[in-house]
């Protein structure tokens, strides 16, 4: 890449205009939710919404736009939809879209990468029951339904969609005017929602099982901060997050990224070192000064000590050809804290 193509790209993220809110809902009240026995005779994709349900996202509607033009900057909000490609929440999104008017919306995209976690075609009642008592044996993350997926499989899926999202942000793919105060709305499954959550603030396995599914309807406000950061605690308390199952540590982080700078979060970056670690010594008391085996500092000493990660990054080695084919070895760093 050339140094001017470098620096056009670093100013394109530099000035990149995100949105001002990410919202996570969970579909209204489906017949499956009312009567389990709805799932031995409907496709699941296929199962509706009760009256109640209808009702749920028509209110869904009007409290979601009540909170966007009450918190928006100016009146020049919009929303773009994200909705899973099953018959529950695209019912639930078009009860939902009574309460926005046209220009209001700049968007609608079915997105299959946010459908419901798969059980398993038609389900046996009596036989799902035991798979379920399996599963919170083996664990609600990492155990396969038989002929399903498991939550690891959906955020594989949530985590491509995610790159996605991103790519239509950084290449204005909505045809957002960035004097507008977007929000994105994503109409979508108790699973995958928490799923998501978890992939956005890089919560670990143990931290995903303490997660409660949202009710139906309900919805979870990612709101950008001040310094940069999408935080849960700018629009909800910390009473809603304890009772949808964040721990003191989760609660703190989303409290840090609501108020703190980015300089401040990267200080305190939530990796969690209490969840991998016995307590570290704050420093190395000199423990390299004298060794022949002192870690590298930067990028360039990698290439002395042959290693490919240290510290919090990992560094993909590339070798390159300057004039008269002369080879030049460059590190790039792939991932971070």
């Amino acid at each position: 890449m050339s140094n001017q193509h470098y620096q056009q790209r670093n100013h394109k993220k530099h000035t990149l205009h995100l949105p001002k809110r990410i919202i996570l809902l969970r579909h209204g009240q489906s017949a499956g939710n009312l009567d389990n026995s709805a799932y031995t005779k409907i496709p699941d994709p296929q199962i509706p919404l009760t009256p109640a349900g209808l009702a749920q996202a028509r209110l869904a509607g009007t409290n979601l736009r009540h909170l966007i033009s009450r918190s928006s900057s100016s009146s020049h909000w919009r929303v773009h939809f994200y909705v899973s490609p099953y018959l529950r929440t695209r019912s639930t999104l078009r009860e939902i879209g009574r309460s926005f008017s046209k220009r209001r919306v700049i968007g609608v995209r079915e997105e299959c990468r946010v459908r419901e976690q798969d059980f398993g075609n038609f389900q046996v009642e009596e036989g799902m029951k035991v798979i379920k008592e399996t599963r919170e044996r083996y664990g609600r993350f990492f155990y396969r339904f038989p002929e399903g997926e498991s939550a690891a499989d959906v955020f594989d899926r949530v985590s491509n969609f995610l790159e996605s999202l991103w790519r239509d942000i950084e290449m204005n793919r909505l045809h957002h005017d960035h004097s507008d105060d977007l929000s994105l709305i994503i109409i979508s499954h108790g699973l995958t929602s928490r799923v998501f959550l978890m992939k956005w603030f890089k919560w670990t396995v143990e931290q995903f099982e303490l997660l409660n599914n949202p009710g139906n309807c309900e919805f979870r406000v990612l709101e950008l901060g001040s310094g940069g950061e999408y935080s849960l605690a700018i629009h909800h308390t910390e009473e809603e997050m304890r009772e949808w199952g964040l721990d003191s540590e989760m609660i703190a982080d989303q409290k840090l990224r609501a108020h703190g700078n980015r300089g401040a979060w990267d200080d305190n970056c939530p990796c969690y070192l209490d969840t991998f670690f016995d307590p570290l010594a704050d420093s190395d008391d000199n423990e390299y000064e004298d060794s022949d085996d002192k870690t590298p500092s930067d990028a360039s000493s990698l290439q002395s000590f042959g290693v490919t990660l240290f510290c919090n990054f990992k560094w993909e080695k590339k070798t390159l050809f300057a004039g008269a084919n002369k080879p030049k070895t460059t590190y790039r760093s792939l991932e971070g804290c």
